[in-house]
């Protein structure tokens, strides 16, 4: 594990200086996720939420998230976003029913988008949640996760999926 780098000599949080790093093109791909009931699922996919269409608020949301991190984030730098894009699909099983949500964000500078990313998914996850509270308050969300990350000058991460 690398040495932390956001602590002064006296011990106490910095946010680090990265003027020195190369600019670079670097992406971050974060998935979340929110379980929930077979009445949730139906209302969503038939546009039965009385707040509006779920997944499009979630998608904005998850794009205003990215762009925002830095103001909920103490450490984060804030960051020229170029592009976010947040996917949904559902995995459907016996009794389960499960939004999968995934959020890539893109920069060109000289940090990488990894919180920027993770923000997004779990705002998304978030605002389906709120938007789908008076039907169901049991969801749960989660797990939320780094998937891969490219660019920068620790290298790429790609993690194992099972």
């Amino acid at each position: 594990m690398s040495e932390f780098t956001h602590f002064n000599d006296q011990g106490r949080a910095k946010m680090v200086d990265i003027s020195a790093k190369e600019t670079t093109v670097r992406t971050a791909l974060a998935k979340s996720s929110v379980e929930l009931t077979k009445e949730v699922y139906d209302k969503i996919t038939n546009h039965e939420i009385g707040k509006g269409d779920v997944l499009s608020v979630a998608q904005v949301a998850g794009i205003m998230a990215a762009k925002q991190t830095a103001n909920v984030i103490p450490m984060c730098h804030p960051i020229p976003i170029k592009g976010v894009d947040i996917d949904f699909d559902w995995e459907i099983g016996e009794n389960k029913y499960v939004l999968l949500i995934s959020a890539t964000v893109k920069t060109k500078g000289s940090t990488g988008v990894e919180m920027e990313a993770l923000t997004s998914a779990s705002i998304a996850a978030l605002t389906v949640y709120d938007m789908c509270k008076a039907v169901d308050k049991g969801m749960v969300i989660g797990p939320t996760y780094l998937v891969e990350k490219t660019g920068g000058k620790s290298g790429d991460f790609h993690r194992e999926e099972s």
